[in-house]
């Protein structure tokens, strides 16, 4: 039985990439929801959450429109000499980061939030800079919620199918991904390769779940 190892490394590479770029975004996002007090904060969160709720077709039918050749996005790009980004794994990775967003900004969000105002004002009474008091005490202390937000942006990634199909197609080594893939051998009646993909995929989820409870529990311990 032959396996389709372009669809899991370039799941695996879209994975991993998104994952990357979500740190580096949701980071500053979620400590700016976590502290501000400003009035239309809410409403920010309420966009950021929103893909949790909003179906994946109707998302990818969007961005679809806004990163073509006629959306502004589109007009953007093709003026900067880049082309459009639908059906590109440039194109998937705009997708991704907006889709999975929620699941890594709303657990670090969560852990500023859980650790108070306390230790920052420790830290500015010994006047320690706001970004110092960021980097050496805000961050070590919201370590789960990297953790969590980490391994959530990852799977939900690896588990995408509705987004990238309306947004990526199904091009080999290109936008077919590993859900794009299964899809694909049910449609040709490929069982077999269908269930080794499929149950590979559900050991990966339990494995994340797993993974997930262990390092909360020993992040609760104290563990290292």
């Amino acid at each position: 039985m032959e396996i389709d190892w372009q669809a899991v490394w370039l799941t695996l590479r879209l994975a991993t990439t998104t994952t990357a770029i979500l740190l580096v975004v949701g980071t500053p996002l979620a400590w700016w929801l976590a502290t501000s007090r400003s009035w239309w904060k809410e409403l920010i969160g309420s966009l950021v959450a929103l893909p949790l709720v909003l179906p994946p077709t109707v998302l990818g039918f969007y961005l679809l429109i806004m990163l073509g050749p006629d959306g502004l996005t589109g007009q953007f790009t093709k003026s900067l000499g880049l082309g459009t980004l639908p059906f590109t794994f440039a194109g998937l990775v705009v997708g991704s980061v907006i889709y999975s967003l929620p699941f890594v900004v709303q657990p670090i969000r969560n852990a500023f939030e859980s650790m108070g105002e306390r230790p920052l004002e420790v830290a500015a009474t010994l006047r320690s800079s706001s970004l110092k008091r960021f980097f050496d005490i805000a961050i070590p202390l919201a370590r789960p919620g990297f953790l969590t937000g980490s391994v959530l942006g990852f799977a939900h990634t690896v588990g995408e199918f509705g987004v990238i199909l309306m947004i990526g197609g199904n091009i080999p080594g290109e936008t077919k991904v590993l859900s794009v893939a299964i899809y694909d051998h049910v449609e040709s009646l490929e069982y077999t390769q269908a269930h080794w993909l499929s149950g590979g995929m559900l050991l990966f989820s339990f494995l994340v779940v797993l993974s997930m409870y262990l390092i909360e529990k020993r992040l609760r311990r104290g563990g290292p």
